[in-house]
């Protein structure tokens, strides 16, 4: 029973680490970064769905079906809408600066570094293929648990995106700190709701009797990692500190910075 999951993890890495080599071809063409993230998103969400519903047997074709199509649903919300900004022509900065750091290097580091995050991502994808091959007879409460966390952590995502880019258009918000709606619970409400999202898949793959569901767990461990340590807050907070200063510092005081929670009290 080993061999048809070495066979989709192989298949999966091998799917993520062509799709960021795309990403690495695009953002090398364009000169804008921001199509990473979106080539990314919609990589994961192809690749995910792909292992929803590789044949395996014993398993059930409409818990594939339903897996398949929640990470498809989280895949194209978030896809689209970084693609759109990218054809507006906004650059990610964190990939902006990585080119600028490494010089006439860059080329070269950014494709392995494409490629590493390729394989550091793997364990989504293959949440899913292990929740989507999660072996009960039917669907159950936790199926149904899943599709409201994946619900909920889409429409949450899509709120903070929307209440950011709102406050972005609004002259007089020019050089101030978004502090409106969800981000005045958290600094970063879209980072909080996307892991959120990957917490669904262990909900659905842990069951009796299947060892390979504990793998699962790996998915909202490693986009927590990734997020709060790596590639999401550090740089980000970084290049919010060079462009707003002081006014940023003041955030930070009283804003949680991931998990949403009651902005502190300014000390007196």
């Amino acid at each position: 029973m080993i061999l048809p999951y070495i066979q989709a993890i192989g298949c999966m890495a091998l799917g993520c680490c062509l799709l960021m080599g795309l990403a690495w071809v695009v953002q090398q063409r364009t000169g804008n970064s921001g199509w990473v993230d979106a080539i990314w998103s919609y990589s994961c969400g192809l690749v995910g769905a792909a292992g929803a519903l590789w044949p395996l047997a014993g398993t059930l074709p409409g818990r594939q079906a339903l897996v398949a199509g929640l990470v498809l649903l989280w895949s194209v919300r978030l896809g689209t809408h970084i693609a759109r900004r990218s054809a507006a022509g906004i650059d990610d900065p964190r990939y902006a600066n990585y080119a600028r750091e490494w010089g006439a290097d860059a080329p070269r580091r950014m494709f392995f570094f494409l490629q590493s995050q390729a394989l550091v991502s793997l364990p989504l994808p293959f949440a899913v293929f292990l929740a989507a091959h999660a072996p009960a007879p039917g669907l159950r409460l936790q199926d149904y648990i899943g599709i409201v966390i994946v619900l909920i952590a889409v429409v949450g995502e899509a709120m903070a995106d929307r209440q950011l880019r709102l406050f972005k258009r609004d002259p007089s918000s020019k050089g101030q700190v978004c502090d409106v709606g969800l981000w005045r619970w958290s600094r970063h409400p879209n980072y909080f709701f996307e892991w959120l999202g990957w917490l669904a898949y262990p909900v659905i793959a842990l069951s009796s009797g299947y060892a390979w569901g504990w793998a699962s767990l790996a998915a909202p461990a490693i986009m927590y990692w990734i997020l709060v340590h790596v590639t999401g807050i550090p740089p980000l907070e970084e290049q919010m500190l060079r462009s707003r200063g002081e006014r940023y510092r003041r955030y930070q005081a009283r804003t949680s910075a991931f998990f949403p929670w009651p902005p502190r009290q300014a000390s007196r």
